[in-house]
């Protein structure tokens, strides 16, 4: 399907600050009821949380290890999924008392449907309009497909499985065929036909035998992300090494960029525009790594994408290739149209 522009991206992803109290407390200010919500402890050493509705509250991933979900069931995660936000439970990686949290927010479509477009059942709650599902299915250990419910061939899938420990393994379309990334270390791309054996297609994604994706008998869920113009881009650049770094042009100013350098080790750099919110933007957070924030490899939020503004080599060695993830504050044209921050 050919997506259109959307004109308020903040109705589909949105950037949420909040200081922990300790016990438990409602989030609100999101905007939206999400569906995907990933929340880091900013002060302190912390793994990362990651929560969905299709999985259900209170059970937690982190981006940063290799763990099975776990299902704390005693009020220590993300409890409901509310019409304007969310609830945390008194965990301290996420509402720890006095404690600074971000949290980044999607939405789907608030439900959830079987999906048999693949030879793989899944189940899925895409939005079709933001180009974004989360898709949970059981492996068959068998070359097969998938239906991701998008409608159009996403640019990037994570997946994880949910009843082993095993690493996050992400395909990014840019790469190419048989390569992908792992969330959860700092390596550089790899390449396995098994786990990825093709680029995903309009309905579906495909799997081979790879224990990481599709051994039978585990649980997984997927997270699938497809270019909208003016809300979403996925893509990569090469680095120059120096302080007036590379141009990325998105199409948009940027609320969110999450940075993965390709050719050699080394971290996945999150940035957004809540945390300080002007140029040059400071702050960064590692999605391998359970660190604090850190204020020393700043890049700039631009009204029509992002700028380099360091020789730092996880996000600009000379002739380093990176590969990015960019949701939209504003569209560069519209309704709404972006201005320079």
């Amino acid at each position: 399907m050919a997506y259109t522009t959307i004109k308020k991206p903040s109705d589909y992803f949105n950037t949420k600050l909040y200081t922990g109290n300790g016990s438990t407390q409602s989030i609100t200010g999101v905007g939206f009821q999400p569906n995907w919500i990933w929340l880091k402890n900013r002060d302190q050493i912390q793994s990362h949380g990651l929560f969905d509705s299709v999985r259900g509250a209170d059970k937690w991933l982190a981006s940063n290890t290799s763990d099975a979900e776990t299902n704390y069931g005693g009020g220590y995660g993300v409890l409901s999924f509310d019409s304007d936000g969310f609830t945390v439970g008194n965990g301290s990686a996420i509402n720890g008392s006095g404690q600074k949290i971000v949290g980044w927010n999607w939405l789907a479509s608030n439900t959830t449907a079987s999906n048999t477009d693949g030879s793989i059942a899944s189940t899925v709650s895409a939005n079709t309009t933001s180009g974004f599902s989360i898709v949970s299915y059981t492996g068959t250990g068998s070359a097969g497909t998938v239906g991701h419910g998008l409608g159009a061939a996403p640019s990037v899938i994570w997946t994880k499985t949910l009843s082993n420990v095993e690493q996050w393994f992400c395909h990014w379309s840019v790469l190419g065929t048989g390569n992908f990334m792992k969330l959860d270390q700092n390596v550089a791309a790899g390449t396995n036909a098994t786990a990825f054996p093709w680029n995903p297609q309009t309905d579906t994604f495909g799997l081979s035998s790879d224990g990481a994706t599709n051994t039978n008998g585990r649980t997984y869920i997927a997270y699938c992300f497809a270019d909208v113009k003016g809300f979403s881009k996925f893509g990569s650049y090469v680095g120059n090494g120096s302080t007036d770094g590379t141009f990325v042009y998105t199409g948009f100013k940027p609320a969110f960029v999450i940075i993965k350098r390709t050719d050699s080790a080394d971290w996945w750099g999150m940035f957004d525009n809540k945390r300080l919110g002007y140029n040059e933007l400071n702050y960064i957070l590692f999605a391998n790594e359970n660190y604090a924030e850190d204020s020393t490899v700043p890049i700039d939020l631009l009204s029509n994408g992002f700028k380099i503004r360091n020789t730092n080599g996880g996000l600009n060695a000379s002739g380093g290739s990176y590969i990015y993830m960019a949701f939209a504050e504003e569209p560069l044209v519209g309704d709404n149209p972006a201005t320079a921050r």
